[in-house]
């Protein structure tokens, strides 16, 4: 193409190449920008440059079940919730029912990407945000968007919206719900007769962690076969539209990234393979494989002689989060109960420390992340006075594990969401010997390293535990 392509068009967001390129593999597009610019849209608003590559006919799906597996940084989740948005205010009458595993995670996970997909199609005037209860309202015609958890499914049952129709439902980080008969629980809400501009349609969103979930073979193997061999020729399929995505499609991964990724192809290809490229992944050699789901309340824990109480404090900031587990041990049956946590980035010494304040921990024992004195000091400080490294010696991590490997753990969803992901996650890297692979690790290794001790939140000489939340 000639050089004057772009004559006409300014490129001043700190995206503009990025632009340039999905604008070049489709022409037509420079047009089509062109036009929405002259009628007062906006250069970030195009649609081209908010779905990018690999997500056309994603976007443009009306099959009941719209499933999407991707690696990281694949652009799923923030396309979906693009796509929502859009379609929301596009189809009158229309509503959207959000689900994960554990309700409370949607604030920080769907709700959030929905916020943001708002500001990112300039529309924030046109929707209303509300905390309690949790839910976001399109202002001109008052069609919602609703937020709930397989944890209390009653909640999901006969569930109903004033202006139009339930008609759409976006499971997100759908591997976390383990039995396909949850999934139909969902899927036998929506239902009735719908105006003829209306579908119903579930969009299924996940890392592909483990081949043998339900997922799989109720989604996939229909259209791309168990062993994926038409995975370059799909059949079709009148339900169902399913699609593999990866980070390579994202053209706005930055390069550090893309030099993290290339460097895991190197040094681990099978981990690269799911990570990296979005395949079918085997969860196999499983740290702390001795865990069951139970239903519990914490206060069944406290002020109980039966049970010691432990917590432990790892630091985080931008990327990392910053992590506190509270557990309860039974060390005469050797179980281990997740009773307490919380799990966020960003999080100064400030925010931490009136963090455990709310959570009334400013005078309980608390083993931290000994390779952050600094940080300590700062929270004592602060008032949360009882605050203390931890005893680290050469393998601990290790020692940790191998102490932990002898407890049950006793996990419920409710109480700790994320430890719950991560004891279904942490493995063996398939790469080393005899060691743990630096994911999902984060509340586990609060476990791991900080040892029980004979009274409630004290270390005792060896061990370490690392919960993972």
């Amino acid at each position: 193409m000639g050089k004057d392509v772009f004559e006409g068009l300014e490129f001043t967001n700190k995206y503009s190449e990025v632009y340039k390129k999905i604008l070049l593999a489709k022409p037509s597009r420079i047009q089509g920008l062109k036009k929405h610019l002259s009628k007062g849209g906006e250069m970030e608003t195009f649609l081209p440059f908010l779905i990018g590559d690999g997500y056309s006919e994603f976007w443009e799906s009306k099959k009941r079940y719209r499933v999407v597996k991707g690696s990281r940084s694949s652009k799923k989740t923030i396309t979906t919730a693009r796509n929502f948005i859009y379609n929301l205010m596009k189809y009158p009458e229309s509503n959207l029912l959000v689900v994960r595993k554990v309700g409370a995670i949607n604030r920080d996970s769907t709700y959030a990407e929905l916020k943001k997909a708002i500001k990112d199609l300039k529309v924030e005037t046109l929707w209303k945000e509300t905390v309690n209860p949790l839910e976001l309202t399109y202002l001109p015609t008052n069609q919602k968007i609703l937020f709930r958890g397989l944890d209390d499914a009653q909640k999901i049952s006969g569930i109903t919206v004033a202006v139009g129709e339930l008609c759409w439902c976006w499971v997100e980080e759908a591997y976390e719900i383990r039995r396909e008969e949850e999934f139909d629980f969902i899927d036998e809400s929506l239902r009735g007769i719908l105006p003829k501009h209306l579908w119903y349609q579930f969009t299924i969103t996940l890392n592909p962690w483990n081949k043998q979930h339900w997922i799989k073979k109720r989604f996939f193997d229909p259209i791309y076969g168990e062993n994926e061999q038409f995975e370059n020729n799909p059949k079709e399929h009148e339900e169902i539209f399913a699609i593999t995505t990866n980070y390579l499609c994202n053209e706005f991964n930055d390069e550090s990234f893309l030099r993290k990724m290339l460097g895991l192809k190197v040094r681990n290809p099978k981990r690269y393979l799911v990570a990296g490229l979005g395949k079918w992944g085997v969860t196999s050699g499983l740290i702390f494989p001795n865990f069951e789901e139970a239903e519990f309340k914490r206060s069944h824990f406290l002020n109980n002689e039966k049970y010691k109480i432990v917590r432990g404090l790892d630091f985080g900031f931008t990327n990392d989060p910053t992590a506190f587990i509270e557990l309860a041990v039974d060390e005469k049956n050797m179980h281990i109960y997740p009773i307490q946590e919380f799990y966020e980035t960003g999080m100064s010494n400030t925010m931490i420390a009136n963090k455990l304040k709310l959570l009334k921990k400013e005078n309980k024992k608390i083993i931290a992340d000994s390779s952050e004195p600094k940080s300590i000091r700062s929270l004592r400080n602060k008032g949360i006075i009882k605050l203390r490294p931890a005893k680290k010696g050469n393998d601990s991590v290790n020692f940790g594990i191998d102490k932990l490997q002898d407890y049950k753990f006793f996990v419920n969803e409710k109480l700790t969401p994320h430890f719950y992901t991560e004891i279904n996650n942490y493995i063996w890297n398939p790469n080393k010997v005899n060691e743990p692979l630096d994911e999902f690790n984060h509340l586990i290794n609060v476990s791991v390293k900080y040892k029980l001790g004979k009274k409630t939140g004290t270390l005792k000489r060896e061990s370490e535990l690392k919960l993972v939340v």
